[in-house]
């Protein structure tokens, strides 16, 4: 009399009796799934004309097109879409506490399939980069400019068997699909052109993509951040400055207008013209370029020729610019104009505009590189004669 035992080394009629079981358990129970399946990466060496726009034969969708990075960006996705049974656990969603930090977990399904009815739908075995379609998932009432339902599409990150899936013949039968949502990139690109729906000129990206919205959020952000700090450093022109004497002492002026004469209007035109002579406040990045107390002054490449006691005068040849005041016997330098405007888009004379961003070519041995490569280039040893 034979031994009796539930395992078998070939899978028999008591496996297929039970894996007919699991699927109709799933045809009943399940929900459907919309697989968009992953081809490989795009090959653009094989390259299809089309009456629109070039299309790009996949490569083996086992093959890694970044070795460096480990992954594959331009992916090639079916054109046409798969339909599959799956079940999974409804959450609500929930914060994680279990780090420092507060964290959602609410864009991660896992996800059961069948095994059998899985591979004769794709013809191959779920991998991690199909997308999945999750239709009853879709939201009539979102709050968008749109008149249409907003899908959710989520790609495999993982898949193993279920633990849940082996049945008492040990074999098993279901497999466990980790999904996350995606998101606006080059990857999913193939799936966000397609039409938000039939006959719509409108693509998934459009309705689905937060790209646009995020942007003008940064944007309003660098706006407010110019308009609350357009310069670099700290604002001192609105603060008055005293004069001082060699002792560091306020020094007073006053005129009796009752003892004026003709012979006094050379020390009075002195006087009256009395500027401070150094800036009152000093620290990091405190120099503007700016005449203090409001006072006028001229600008240019040369200093003028003609000057009293107490004139300002801002040189814009020298990098940073720098304001020189008349002592009345030369020009005596009073601070450099290091305050700069911090927008990306503007020119700015500083190192993060000329040196960290020097897009600046030079040639060096015959070969054109640009500055920000290192200028002590070896040199090839040239060949004996």
């Amino acid at each position: 009399m034979p031994r009796i035992s539930l395992y078998k080394p070939e899978k028999g009629q008591d496996y297929a009796f039970l894996d007919r079981t699991v699927n109709e358990m799933f045809t009943v129970g399940g929900t459907d799934v919309f697989v968009h399946k992953y081809l490989g990466p795009r090959n653009p060496e094989e390259e299809e004309a089309t009456a629109t726009q070039p299309r790009y034969n996949a490569v083996k969708e086992t093959n890694i097109q970044d070795m460096l990075f480990l992954e594959n960006r331009d992916r090639k996705y079916d054109s046409s879409v798969y339909t599959l049974r799956g079940i999974y656990n409804v959450a609500d969603i929930d914060f994680d506490m279990s780090q420092f930090g507060l964290f959602l977990q609410n864009d991660t399904l896992f996800m059961t399939i069948p095994i059998s009815t899985s591979v004769e739908t794709l013809g191959r075995k779920i991998m991690p980069g199909d997308v999945f379609e999750l239709p009853h998932l879709k939201d009539e009432y979102a709050l968008n400019d749109f008149n249409l339902a907003l899908k959710r599409y989520y790609v495999v990150e993982d898949i193993s068997r279920a633990a849940e899936g082996f049945s008492v013949s040990w074999y098993p039968h279901l497999y466990r699909v980790k999904l996350k949502q995606i998101v606006d990139s080059q990857e999913f690109k193939g799936i966000l052109d397609l039409p938000a729906q039939e006959g719509s000129s409108q693509t998934l990206r459009d309705v689905l993509s937060t790209y646009e919205k995020e942007m003008q959020i940064n944007e309003a952000v660098v706006a407010q951040a110019e308009a609350d700090t357009t310069k670099s450093g700290y604002e001192t022109s609105h603060l008055y400055t005293l004069q001082t004497d060699a002792k560091g002492n306020t020094e007073l002026v006053t005129t009796d207008t009752n003892e004026l004469d003709a012979s006094t209007q050379n020390e009075l035109a002195d006087r009256v013209n009395q500027t401070p002579d150094r800036s009152g406040y000093q620290g990091y990045l405190v120099g503007d370029g700016i005449a203090p107390n409001g006072e006028v002054f001229g600008h240019g490449i040369t200093f003028p020729t003609s000057a009293i006691k107490g004139d300002y005068f801002l040189r814009t040849d020298f990098l940073p610019n720098r304001l020189f005041r008349f002592d009345k016997t030369r020009w005596v330098k009073m601070e450099d104009g290091v305050r700069m405007t911090l927008t990306n888009t503007d020119t700015r004379a500083t190192q993060k505009g000329t040196f960290i961003n020097n897009t600046a070519t030079n040639q060096i041995g015959g070969e054109t590189v640009t500055e920000r490569q290192s200028l002590s280039k070896a040199l090839k040893p040239k060949a004996d004669n």
